[in-house]
């Protein structure tokens, strides 16, 4: 797989690129200048760098790509004469920059890419069960929970698992499928929000040789990917209308069919399905079909937030500790009594993940043992 570096000035620019470039199979880093660049990614062997207005490197041996806010035709000879591989003029056409990086990159990174998409992919969608954190806590909101999960896992029921951003809907569903007949299979996860509206069919469905400008191989999609196993339509209620009809027939009928292809393919697959939003409202709203809700709705797991459970607090402050010390190689931090009231008393509005930053940055930045002068200098 490729290695890609986006530079660009631009943190909109920066995201866009790296999610549309990883949805196609690269590996991007980005940085906001070559400087920044060259000092967070000291190690890392780029195959190609794309980079904005300004930032042209023009002392690398490795291929460039110039995305330009001007398309004035001098900049362009200058920036070809400097020695980059193309020049690409913003608002970026994709499809334009796609055939580029293949161009420039060979049939070397599509035969990486395809090694990568059957063989690597697999083994990620099938994670050990020790490689699944746990549940952490014992209120009784969580326990609630845990119980739900242990009575549905081992049938193939639909779950529809509902909480605001961070509060732990992927852990829930991942234990959904560890405890489940289908353990042994892959666990496929999409992530609706954070794919372009024009391309959820395709990496859900898959697509033909053809089927579009950028499709030039035959690709499987989630659907195929999770037979056997279990598929996870994270933040479904961001899926368009459009998608949502292809995934209701799917559900129906337990066969898709490819974009640009009139072929069915039967899939056997769980369905589990999380979202942030009231899909109620975004029914009426006509935002998201009621016959969807009821088919993915037939148990329904709420998350609560962390304001809810706050007497978990210090358990989690504690598996958090461990597990950040260990990724950093240092000693295992303590928090003092005083440091855990302090953060228990917060509003924790981002829930888990907040929590876990936060005991990351405590654990860096604060000293041997945490304490409440520590909260209250860094968070």
């Amino acid at each position: 797989m490729a290695n890609i570096l986006v530079v660009d000035s631009s943190r909109g620019v920066r995201n866009n690129l790296k999610e549309r470039l990883e949805y196609e199979g690269y590996t991007v880093y980005d940085a906001e200048s070559t400087l920044s660049a060259m000092s967070s990614y000291p190690t890392v062997r780029f195959d190609l760098i794309i980079c904005g207005d300004g930032c042209e490197p023009s002392r690398t041996s490795t291929p460039w790509i110039v995305i330009s806010q001007s398309n004035d035709v001098e900049h362009a000879v200058s920036a070809m004469r400097e020695g980059a591989s193309d020049f690409v003029v913003k608002p970026i056409n994709m499809n334009r920059l796609l055939e580029s990086l293949r161009t420039i990159l060979g049939s070397a990174s599509s035969r990486e890419q395809e090694q990568e998409e059957h063989v690597v992919a697999p083994v990620r969608n099938r994670p050990k069960p020790e490689n699944i954190k746990e549940i952490v806590g014992q209120s009784p909101q969580i326990k609630h929970v845990k119980r739900l999960i242990d009575k549905v896992a081992p049938s193939d029921a639909r779950v529809l698992i509902t909480g605001a951003n961070g509060t732990g809907k992927e852990l829930v569903a991942r234990w959904l499928h560890e405890k489940s007949h289908r353990k042994g299979a892959p666990f496929v996860e999409v992530n609706c929000a954070a794919i372009p509206s024009e391309l959820i069919e395709s990496e859900l469905f898959g697509h033909e040789k053809g089927a579009f400008t950028s499709a030039v191989k035959q690709r499987k999609g989630k659907f195929e990917q999770a037979s056997g196993g279990t598929l996870f339509l994270d933040e479904v209620g961001d899926m368009s209308l459009s998608a949502q009809a292809k995934v209701l027939r799917a559900l129906q009928e337990n066969r898709i069919s490819r974009v640009g292809s009139d072929k069915d393919i039967e899939v056997d697959v769980r369905v589990l399905a999380a979202t942030n939003k009231n899909l109620l409202q975004e029914i009426e709203q006509r935002n998201f079909r009621e016959d969807l809700y009821h088919r993915l709705s037939v148990i329904v797991i709420n998350v609560p937030p962390l304001s809810h459970r706050k007497e978990d607090i210090p358990l989690l402050i504690n598996s958090f500790a461990t597990e950040i010390c260990a990724e950093h190689g240092i000693a295992e931090k303590d928090f003092d009594s005083h440091a855990v009231e302090e953060l228990s008393n917060m509003a924790w509005t981002g829930n888990i993940r907040e929590l876990h930053n936060v005991v990351e940055r405590l654990i860096i930045l604060g000293g041997e043992k945490i304490t409440q002068e520590d909260v209250l200098n860094y968070v």
